[in-house]
């Protein structure tokens, strides 16, 4: 796609402004959070912007160079090697310049649940679990489990956890959906294959000032907690149960050994869930658009098979099998997936901007 002379002066133009405001001094409060806000989102199209200009004006003194017979080989040479340095720069330019998701840069809630398949479904949503949590790891990340019902046999009948970071939510987001596993348990001596699986959410977490609770619109229960957690967590009422009453959403936690954390816990799963609900009834009126994307965050989705005898992952949207479970699974491997469906996304936006 080539972006015209003119948009690029726009881009570049704006950005000088945007510096020389920031290098003012004369900013402050809210005005200041603004324009170094709009100064971070610009500044990477602006400076690709600025190479793709510098590239076709070098372009144009090159071809005045080839009138001069002395010159003419030096500058074929190097018109040659900057037409195919420049679409490349231009690919760039064009995916800088789409539109970004006001979420991508925020924090996110990663919600696993086991689905079907019984005490298999749970020791799989243990093992996404840890590859999150591992992913995470590699991506300087930090991850913050926020409640969980461990499984008796092991892995997780849910867990909710809060991941936090750059570019968190603009990663992870193309994870939520139905993940599948073909693999023989160990608890069947027959070596048969079963298929089970477990369910991912991955919701972007709001700031306070996104979603405002009013109180009134609460009821909180406590109560004693029960499973794992030890004697002092399930003889005390530290468990907390908060139910918002107009979406009847009801969000537990009982964790801690602190009632006091627990609701703090729970309130923050309550905003995200809460903004996510805002932002999908916002959503809708795109939901046409989005269907040409690489997926509408459906969390009841099929999205990706994980085979253990054939050592393969397939996702299913954009039909790409890797033969590297062992890698996938174990956290590190993940990266070229997340990649490849962003790379999809942005060039099925790209098409259809240029529709």
């Amino acid at each position: 796609m080539t972006i015209p002379a003119e948009r690029l002066d726009q881009i570049t133009h704006r950005f000088a402004e945007l510096e020389a405001r920031m290098a003012s001094g004369q900013l402050e409060g809210d005005e200041f959070v603004q324009a170094s806000r709009d100064y971070a989102e610009l500044e990477p199209v602006a400076k690709v912007a600025a190479e793709v200009q510098a590239m076709r004006a070098e372009l144009v003194d090159l071809d005045e160079m080839l009138a001069d017979p002395e010159m003419k080989a030096m500058a074929e040479e190097e018109i040659a090697a900057l037409k195919k340095r420049l679409p490349e720069a231009e690919h760039s330019l064009a995916v800088a310049m789409l539109p970004r998701d006001s979420a991508d840069a925020k924090p996110a809630m990663l919600e696993i649940r086991a689905g079907t398949g019984g005490d298999e479904a749970a020791l799989f949503a243990g093992d996404l679990y840890r590859m999150y949590e591992r992913f995470a790891a590699e991506q300087g990340w930090k991850v913050e489990p926020v409640s969980m019902s461990a499984s008796e046999v092991g892995g997780f009948k849910e867990i909710v956890a809060n991941v936090t970071g750059t570019g968190v939510f603009a990663k992870l987001k193309f994870e939520s959906g139905v993940h599948r596993v073909q693999r023989v348990p160990e608890t069947e001596s027959g070596g048969r294959i079963h298929t089970s699986a477990a369910t991912v959410a991955v919701l972007p977490e709001p700031d306070e000032v996104d979603v405002q609770i009013d109180p009134t619109d609460l009821k909180i229960d406590t109560y004693r907690a029960s499973g794992a957690g030890g004697q002092h967590v399930n003889t005390t009422d530290s468990a907390i149960r908060i139910t918002h009453l107009p979406t009847n959403t009801v969000v537990t936690c009982q964790d801690g050994r602190s009632q006091h954390k627990n609701r703090e816990k729970a309130m923050q799963v309550l905003r995200t869930r809460l903004y996510d609900a805002q932002r999908e009834a916002t959503q809708g009126a795109e939901a046409e658009a989005r269907k040409a994307m690489v997926g509408s965050g459906d969390r009841s989705e099929r999205i990706r098979t994980y085979n253990y005898p054939q050592g393969r992952v397939t996702d299913h949207r954009i039909g790409l099998t890797l033969q590297k479970l062992p890698q996938i699974i174990a956290g590190p491997g993940l990266g070229e997936l997340v990649d490849a469906l962003i790379a999809e996304d942005e060039a099925k936006r790209l098409a259809a901007m240029a529709e």
